[in-house]
């Protein structure tokens, strides 16, 4: 059997987790278009008759401007140790660039399989995407260029296939109906959070994290009692809305995806607090569940 880790990697918005749930075909991760959506290292398990991959998908690298941001490249970092595979994605719409330049430089010789992810790609002509190939070539000695669309899964099972190649003889790391490292609360507070994301814009996306306070589960229904963590008492109001809208908005947007994931009824109740400017600091961070998996 051929087994092995693979980390996807590159810039906040380059479509890593799309990838991920693309590949698992089923969400893992949440999704949206603000950059360092995702917080954590999330494993997605992929096992088959003849192999298991997991595949790591990291929060996006950047020039970090508080301890959150710190703690977000810590753990993509940390994903680079120890793989088979480097998958460095990047958004094939966007010209080069000296973000670009420095991701490409944090993973140059983290392996000996970097692989080179073109997302976005039917977004371009064929020429230019063959444009682009020759001129990442010229970067980095990559073992494979993919271009791709995440988001319509072409050339997604191509990639697996190639992947594969790749990996060496291994045991099993999981167990082969495992799809995923973290545990239901997890998934549920991020599935949350996605929704706050969603409806607020650009007002909060990045002040905001969710806990899962208790859950109780009977055989029809799950309760599910989650705190909303924000920095300053604008961004409650904002949160709350005007006569409670935008929280019951946000809580009947969850109710109704986790009542499909979960497969019951789901009844879920949102509090909000205010944690001044905990993204600076360390404790809250890893109390609200942010980079544990590199302790």
């Amino acid at each position: 059997m051929k087994s092995g880790f693979i980390a996807i990697v590159g810039r906040p918005n380059a479509g890593k987790s799309t990838l991920l749930n693309s590949i698992m075909n089923q969400k893992l991760a949440i999704i949206s278009s603000k950059p360092q959506t995702t917080r954590n290292n999330i494993q997605g398990i992929l096992s088959d008759e003849d192999s298991q991959m997991i595949f790591i998908d990291t929060p996006g690298i950047h020039k970090p401007h508080h301890e959150l941001g710190r703690t977000l490249n810590k753990s993509a970092y940390a994903s680079l140790q120890d793989v088979d595979v480097i998958y460095y994605m990047v958004d094939a719409s966007v010209p080069f660039g000296h973000g670009e330049e420095f991701v490409l430089n944090q993973i140059k010789g983290k392996s000996e399989n970097i692989f080179l992810i073109l997302n976005k790609a039917e977004l371009l002509s064929r020429d230019k995407v063959m444009q682009l190939i020759l001129q990442w070539q010229k970067r980095y000695d990559f073992k494979e260029i993919f271009p791709l669309s995440a988001l319509e899964r072409r050339n997604v099972d191509e990639l697996i296939k190639t992947t594969k190649k790749y990996l060496s003889e291994g045991p099993m790391y999981f167990d082969s109906d495992t799809i995923c490292d973290h545990d239901q609360n997890f998934l549920i507070s991020e599935l949350i959070r996605e929704k706050i994301i969603y409806r607020t814009q650009e007002e909060i996306p990045h002040s905001v994290a969710v806990v899962i306070e208790n859950r109780e589960e009977t055989e029809n229904k799950i309760y599910i009692q989650a705190m909303v963590i924000v920095e300053r008492a604008s961004q409650k109001g904002i949160l709350i809305g005007k006569q409670g809208k935008m929280i019951s908005s946000i809580r009947l947007d969850a109710q109704k995806e986790l009542r499909f994931i979960l497969g019951k009824r789901v009844e879920l109740e949102l509090y909000v607090r205010i944690e001044e400017n905990w993204r600076n600091k360390e404790s809250k961070i890893h109390q609200f569940g942010i980079g544990e998996l590199d302790e």
